[in-house]
């Protein structure tokens, strides 16, 4: 009798076990009941290099395919417009005669060419032999192993497909199964926007051409293709089957497999890149001999050996960090669904896990290249000329991208664009002399690309100042390195690779300064990114002297390059340079509106609510202004926001939550990522009560719009931002805890000084904390008024009950 009641008691255990399970929404899965229609609506795979966008349609699936190598263009001609630092006294007088347009018409003569673009590789297209109607569609990514699935049944034969991209084979594969012998009959076609030649070889599809040699003069102009031998970058695509059964044909163009129960798609692809500063031509790598024995290799092994590798490979990274946000009662829906309810208000704490996680899955799929970083879409575009040419815009789009690197334990994927940096730095010296007339270091500007292009943009005198001026991306950027060092605690590469970089930005903010008339030191001439201000006369414009976020990114420049020399012990000469300059430049305003001051002087904003928030880079990601240690900018910096409102763009929406929860105001930064995640229709579809602006896509791709990875990356660190902050010398958890994650867990995320942390809370109070030292160190723990020092050794782990 026991014996049953104990039985029964397990019995409902498991089944209430099960039920619970089977009903609760994932933190890791995105999952639809019917295929992608539009780009917004797909799923996304990528190793780092090759990326793939996938739709899933039954009868007929499209991949598009992309490299995050193949670029237009060449490398840069540096010297472009080797006589334009001419101009710069000129413009300098103009502004000391306070005559803005006369210094905004001379400012375009300081010039450049604009980028070049990301490049679509081509489309991928499987297409079914019977046509029919698919039931039971499922349609999923899970992005704890980097697989997409895709099953559904017609004419009462089950099917079934998976994708991935594997890293450590740099092979696409897609396996499609069928339920009953002999029922896969499809062919295969490969189609490029760029010029191309597609030919059948020994049962082996083939795709090669050429990326073209141009500067796309706007948006939306096709490019014209150049033929002229020897420019441009090769790229290659291979697609072969391996069968379990079937036979498989060919004609000139496609591969046909028919009569098949399993089938195996091996897709390789590489590009003739080879570096930033070579000729991808003339001195590019063997792009077809590269695929070739990509393909071979992988070909060769089982597709279960080459699917654990890649599992194992990937979740070496994706496996670091866990959160958990407490309990939820959201029901389980396919995610576009769970979306749209998220975005009526509901509470769904797994949706907002998932975000977080997919953040992280981005990362690690598009950014493990050496000098070739996540660009403004990943490494997923489908358009000959994609918006704002898909390119590096490092006036915050850039940096935000890898504001999640070391805070989510992704140290290895900030690499990409700690070596484009050092890339921007070489380029960068050449356009440092022509463009302004320093002598000293390197500069770097609005825009870049593949090539490391530093100049600033504009087509030579074409464009609008307020953005193709901007010069002080060196600055930001280098900050990155100091980053990664207080992160990593990785002393030789900040001796052998970062600090020499980080040098060269602050002497060529050195020399690029000037003294206004109270003996302040000042940039002249200045922008403040893509933002205009307004006169009392009328003139609107963007060119102007001293401005808040120039001034607000050299003194972290000068900071982070002092304390890297400390750390060394080098330079103490150069050192004491910057000690004296950080002492001399123009102090933070604050305007009649008790706001922080954009402009040198408290001029009105063109736009109040601009998307822009740059003057307030020294809150976040700098370390200048905090509520504790200068709390009257922290109250500016509340104000500044507050002016400019919650609606913005996608990527803005992602800056402000991580402004928010600088401010310590986590129900303020929260609210504002719910907004993030609002649901944002497609852009191509037509609905009668269409839902546009900044938010989030179908398949969580941030909407800009259009698509912009930075919000992505943005809104992820910001959750980490809400949970744990740090400095060299004190890590705060819990600072920005919004009382909707009142209880939680989260383990894996990194602080500076070398640490990383575990933290269960109730009730928003820490509970228990673990800390592990990488390097040995020592910090001081903070939550609300309790401290706590704490020294550890080298791989020492410490518990505390808080």
């Amino acid at each position: 009798m026991a014996s049953n009641c104990l039985k029964k008691l397990i019995l409902i255990f498991v089944f209430s076990f099960l039920y619970k399970n089977a009903n609760a929404q994932s933190n890791h899965i995105l999952w639809y009941n019917q295929p992608a229609e539009f780009f917004e609506e797909s799923l996304v795979l990528g190793n780092g290099k090759m990326g793939a966008t996938v739709f899933g349609g039954a009868n007929s699936d499209k991949i598009y395919l992309n490299d995050a190598t193949l670029w237009s263009g060449e490398p840069v001609n540096a010297k472009m417009n080797p006589e334009a630092y001419k101009n710069i006294p000129a413009i300098r007088e103009a502004l000391k005669n306070e005559n803005y347009k006369l210094a905004e018409e001379l400012n375009k003569k300081v010039q450049g060419k604009n980028s070049e673009s990301f490049a679509p590789l081509g489309t991928l297209e499987i297409n079914n032999s019977e046509k029919g109607k698919a039931v039971n569609y499922h349609r999923e990514l899970d992005i704890s192993n980097a697989i997409s699935k895709v099953s559904y049944e017609m004419a009462g034969i089950k099917y079934t497909r998976e994708y991935f991209v594997s890293a450590p084979d740099q092979i696409m594969i897609i396996k499609l199964t069928s339920d009953q012998k002999g029922a896969l009959n499809f062919d295969i076609n490969l189609k490029s926007l760029l010029k191309s030649n597609v030919e059948v070889r020994n049962n082996i599809l083939v795709m090669t051409g050429t990326a073209p040699i141009h500067e796309n003069a706007g948006y939306t102009v096709l490019p014209k293709y150049l033929d002229i031998k020897e420019r441009g970058t090769r790229f290659t695509t291979l697609i072969q089957i391996k069968k379990t059964d079937g036979k498989i044909t060919s004609s000139r163009e496609s591969l046909t497999l028919k009569d098949a129960t399993e089938a195996i798609i091996y897709v390789s692809v590489a590009t003739s890149f080879n570096g930033f500063d070579k000729n991808p031509a003339t001195e590019g790598v063997d792009d077809i001999a590269i695929a070739l024995q990509n393909l071979n290799k992988a070909f060769a092994k089982p597709f279960d050996k080459v699917k654990e590798s890649h599992i194992a490979d990937y979740q070496k990274f994706y496996n670091r960090v866990n959160l958990d946000l407490g309990k939820t009662t959201a029901p389980d829906l396919p995610t576009d669904e769970r979306l749209l309810r998220y975005s009526d208000g509901k509470e769904d704490k797994n949706l907002e896990i998932l975000y977080f996680n997919f953040g992280r899955y981005l990362l690690i799929s598009s950014s493990r290249t050496m000098g070739v970083p996540a660009n403004l879409q990943g490494i997923w575009n489908p358009h000959l000329n994609p918006p704002w040419r898909s390119n590096y815009t490092m006036n915050i789009n850039l940096e935000e991208n890898y504001w999640l690197a070391e805070n989510t334990n992704l140290s290895e994927m900030h690499l990409p664009l700690l070596s484009f940096i050092k890339n921007l730095s070489v380029t960068g010296k050449t356009s440092a002399k022509t463009f302004y007339g320093v002598n000293e270091g390197w500069s770097a500007s609005h825009n870049s690309d593949i090539w490391a292009m530093t100049n600033p943009v504009g087509q030579f005198g074409k464009e609008d100042p307020m953005w193709a001026c901007w010069n002080t991306a060196g600055a930001w950027l280098s900050t990155h390195i100091w980053e990664h060092y207080i992160f990593t605690q990785d002393k030789n590469y900040l001796k052998n690779e970062g600090y020499p970089v980080m040098k060269g930005a602050s002497q060529f903010f050195l020399e690029w300064m000037v003294l206004d008339k109270n003996g302040n030191l000042i940039t002249s001439p200045s922008t403040s990114p893509e933002n205009q201000y307004k006169l009392a006369d009328g003139f609107v414009g963007a060119t102007m002297y001293g401005g808040t976020a120039d001034l607000a990114m050299i003194r972290e420049c000068f900071d982070k390059t002092i304390k890297a020399s400390k750390v060394l012990n080098i330079d103490a000469d150069f050192r004491s340079k910057l000690e004296k300059a950080i002492a001399k430049l123009y102090p933070y305003q604050i305007g009649k509106k008790g706001n922080l001051q954009e402009w040198y002087f408290d001029w009105e904003d063109n736009d109040p609510k601009h998307r822009h928030q740059s003057q307030l880079f020294g809150l976040f990601p700098g370390h200048q202004i905090t509520p504790e240690k200068t709390p009257d900018l922290a109250e500016a910096s509340r104000k500044t926001l507050e002016i400019k409102g919650d609606e913005t763009t996608g990527w803005s929406k992602g800056w402000r939550i991580n402004l928010w929860a600088r401010l310590w105001d986590g129900n303020r930064a929260y609210k504002m990522f719910r907004e993030l995640l609002r649901y944002v229709d497609p852009d191509g579809k037509k609905t009668e009560k269409p839902r546009r602006g900044g938010g989030t896509y179908p398949n969580l791709f941030d909407a800009h719009p259009p698509f912009q990875i930075d919000g992505n990356f943005g809104g992820a660190a910001a959750v980490v931002e809400m949970l744990v902050q740090s400095d060299e010398n004190e890590i705060r958890l819990l600072p920005a805890l919004p009382d909707a994650w009142e209880t939680g867990s989260v383990k894996g995320i990194c602080a500076r000084g070398g640490f990383e942390i575990a933290m269960d809370w109730n009730n928003k109070k820490p509970e228990k904390v673990t800390v592990i030292s990488k390097n040995g160190g020592k910090t001081t723990l903070i939550n609300g008024d309790k401290k706590q020092d704490i020294t550890l050794k080298k791989g020492e782990k410490i518990e505390l009950n808080w």
